[in-house]
């Protein structure tokens, strides 16, 4: 969700046709159509979080992302706001003003559960996807799957300790604190 600080031509998430930036493109809508003032609303922010989710998961857009990584053109968070940004465009929302948006929701829908939850998701998303272009697929699998036994076993440790008396559970949670 940072903002790109190189501008390279990027390609178009419809059709995968290299285009210039979507700051500097044509598009059917004009410059001063564009919203640009206020704040996204839930519905925005949805279509822009559900759009985001489906696009990185696309096989030619992980590449994407791993290509600039890889020919250090760009870091991965840098192409992966390219992307944002040019959802927001094809949304009819001001590129800058989208992605300052998106700095605000914690501020501004933080009483909104279902804004906050699917927020978190892109987030996260995100995350995974510059993780996977950074680390490169094999080690990046060889990480989810051993953060993945850790998430089990940390699971099996919890199922045994609710068979426990109240005060041996606050025993056992206590010396996991001190030892954190």
């Amino acid at each position: 969700m940072a903002m790109a600080s190189s501008r390279l031509p990027s390609t178009d998430i419809n059709n995968m046709s290299p285009r210039a930036s979507s700051s500097s493109s044509s598009s059917s809508s004009s410059s001063s159509s564009l919203h640009k003032s206020g704040m996204l609303s839930r519905e925005h922010l949805f279509k822009l979080f559900e759009e985001f989710l489906q696009c990185v998961d696309r096989p030619e857009i992980k590449a994407r992302i791993a290509d600039r990584v890889k020919e250090k053109q760009q870091e991965a968070v840098a192409v992966t706001t390219e992307i944002q940004e040019e959802i927001l465009l094809k949304m009819g929302v001001d590129p800058k003003f989208g992605i300052a948006c998106l700095g605000k929701v914690n501020t501004v829908y933080r009483d909104d559960r279902e804004v906050m939850i699917k927020f978190y998701k892109f987030v996260a998303s995100e995350e995974m996807v510059c993780d996977e272009a950074e680390l490169g697929p094999v080690i990046f699998q060889q990480r989810m799957q051993q953060h993945k036994r850790v998430q089990e076993e940390q699971l099996k440790m919890l199922q045994q300790i609710r068979g426990l008396p109240l005060e041996q559970q606050r025993e056992i949670i206590q010396g996991f604190q001190t030892k954190m």
